[in-house]
């Protein structure tokens, strides 16, 4: 393979002068100054691909409408067309080198874009990407009615609006169903709930899972309500937000494009979530401020969350399981230690807190972007899709091995679930109805300090008999309280019984 010096060049050029870039290259002048410019922690930070894609999706859309609109040829608009289709089928991935860490407003990207459809769009036409007499331009073809302030963030929204729907909110419905699926399975499971980490009422795992349910549940409901704003988009706005230099009506008819480009995919793949993508009705906010995108951001924090406490919980019930609470029996995904033999640590949980710190963190450094929106544009674009994307696929990635590699395999202790509900002093919250907090409290510690259970207290100090106490402390009923209580041989409710 020939070496950087060795290869063949060609001479592009912008508004500053000539450059020269290797032959194979689709991109122009301006990519390379920025390829040279901000080599920050590449190849780690290189701009998501998948932003790119979304450019490329915009591109073709806007070509489209650009053709209807007469700003653009027939023949022009096909070979962009088909430029922007291979870009999104993987073809020209290694044209796109750019750093995260440029311009604040991401216009090296779009031009990055812009000049390899440009590129491939000319060489479709003409054979060479160098055909100077009619060639595609990257400004006034592919970018035609658009600028870096407007499109940029117009595609981040759809990117991650895109994102969501089709990774972040599936990978959370297979994680609740399969919670919903365990409390389901676990719901008569008796077990000691603990409040302040010390022993509490009894309740049951399938109780103690639903919450879990519930949480994410109430997590997704945050996400859609969020992503009906992230749908607002600030196409139209160009420069400043005024519009210049855009056709009236590109912003509703480049919406709908992107909608009809969308459509196919979503009914194709059958997500739950339909996106309906408008012009933001205020375009100076849509420039100066990513207030939607922080607010989904703030969704995803509630994810973390929930997430956190989910697998501490899973991890901490689990714990032991020989010397710990080892109500929870995990699945044993590989050893854990490599000096003590036979060791199985809560591995998949391990690995979900730490997913959900990073989340967190990546919820401020987004609150911190936003917030820099200074006068009419916020420049901390790439920063803030950057770290939204991550979390996209943090999410995504995490509730699904999580799911599959832990809550899946879960099991319960049901002998050790047994014995922590025949020790519990807290069963004696049934006799307060009977003979009165005080009462209950003399006798639950007195249980305590004999190291005695708490029947065997009720008996040793006579406070009522063993039926009575047999008839009132059923960790069953007391877990099931609003359910109809079941009569005795009278024909009569606990509740209807006098003391």
């Amino acid at each position: 393979m020939p070496t950087a010096s060795e290869a063949k060049m060609r001479i592009v050029k912008d508004s500053l002068g000539s450059l020269k870039i290797e032959d194979d290259c689709y991109f122009g002048a301006q990519t390379e100054r920025a390829r040279r410019n901000f080599h920050v922690s590449l190849p780690r930070d290189r701009m998501p691909i998948p932003l790119i894609y979304t450019l490329a999706l915009i591109k073709e859309a806007a070509a489209i409408r650009n053709c209807q609109f007469g700003k653009i040829s027939s023949r022009k608009c096909a070979a962009i067309i088909q430029a922007c289709r291979e870009i999104r089928e993987h073809n020209f991935d290694d044209q796109f080198p750019l750093s995260v860490w440029q311009t604040g407003s991401g216009t090296q990207t779009n031009m990055n874009v812009n000049e390899v459809i440009a590129g491939r769009a000319t060489e479709i036409i003409f054979g060479s990407k160098d055909n100077t007499e009619d060639d595609v331009h990257p400004n006034d073809d592919v970018n035609c009615g658009q600028s870096s302030n407007d499109i940029f963030p117009t595609a981040m929204n759809v990117c991650v609006a895109v994102e969501t729907a089709t990774n972040v909110i599936p990978g959370l419905e297979f994680l609740r169903d399969e919670l919903q699926k365990k409390s389901q399975s676990f719901m008569n499971a008796i077990k000691i709930g603990r409040t302040h980490l010390q022993d509490a009422v009894p309740m049951t795992v399938g109780q103690e899972l639903s919450a879990f349910v519930d949480q994410i549940n109430c997590s997704i409901a945050s996400i859609k309500h969020s992503l009906k704003s992230v749908c607002k988009l600030a196409v139209g706005g160009t420069a400043v937000g005024t519009g210049l230099n855009c056709s009236r009506g590109f912003d509703f008819a480049l919406c709908e494009q992107i909608n009809e480009l969308l459509k196919e995919r979503f009914l194709k793949e059958k997500f739950t979530v339909e996106l309906c993508f408008l012009p933001a009705e205020n375009k100076f906010a849509a420039l100066a401020s990513h207030d939607a995108l922080l607010q989904l951001s703030g969704s995803f924090n509630c994810v973390a969350t929930v997430l956190l406490k989910l697998a501490s919980d899973f991890a901490l019930l689990s714990s032991g399981p020989d010397c710990g609470l080892g109500e929870y029996l995990l699945p044993s995904n590989e050893p854990g230690s490599s000096i003590m033999p036979g060791k199985i640590n809560p591995t998949q949980c391990e690995s979900m807190n730490m997913v959900s710190l990073q989340l967190m963190g990546n919820h401020f450094t987004v609150t911190m972007a936003a917030s820099q929106g200074q006068l009419q544009l916020n420049v901390y674009k790439p920063l803030i899709v950057h770290n939204m994307l991550h979390s996209c696929q943090l999410i995504s990635d995490s509730v699904r091995n999580f799911t599959e590699h832990c809550v899946r395999g879960l099991q319960i202790n049901h002998n050790q679930l047994e014995r922590n509900v025949q020790h519990s002093l807290m069963l004696v919250t049934a006799l307060n109805p009977r003979i009165g907090y005080d009462k209950s409290a003399e006798i639950a510690k007195y249980a305590r300090e004999k190291r005695i259970t708490l029947r065997e207290a009720v008996l040793q100090t006579n406070v009522i008999t063993a039926e009575e106490f047999d008839h009132l402390v059923r960790p069953e009923q007391m877990a099931f309280p609003m359910k109809r209580p079941p009569k005795d041989e009278n024909g009569l409710s606990d509740s209807q019984h006098k003391p």
